[in-house]
């Protein structure tokens, strides 16, 4: 079965940086594309980035110019850089394959930013 493990979330001050990256397992990788998504306290959970198994990426308005994800597919893993972090960027986040949910979900990576 694929499963994803998310990991480098932590606690950062406004304006600051974090990478996040998410490993997966399976044969999925390579020939899917991937998406980071987050949830808020009490919110939906949201596509927040996606990269297509191409080199195609998507963003939503609110991370476009800040975040940047990526690729390694000899490593299965798919990144995401997030600079000029803000409070509302506070949130679990989770890795899964794109544009589909197709994989079980993680635990997900927390990533809290203070003011």
């Amino acid at each position: 079965q694929v499963r994803v493990v998310e990991s480098g979330g932590g606690l950062v001050q406004a304006g600051g940086s974090l990478r996040l990256s998410c490993a997966t397992s399976g044969t999925i990788f390579s020939t899917n594309g991937m998406a980071w998504y987050r949830q808020a306290p009490g919110k939906q959970r949201d596509l927040v980035a996606g990269i297509t198994s191409g080199t195609g990426t998507y963003y939503r308005d609110s991370v476009k110019g800040r975040f940047t994800i990526s690729r390694d597919n000899a490593a299965n893993t798919v990144y995401l850089q997030m600079s000029s972090l803000k409070p509302e960027d506070t949130a679990v986040y989770y890795c899964n394959s794109f544009p589909l949910v197709r994989i079980p979900w993680g635990q997900g990576t927390q990533v809290t930013v203070s003011s």
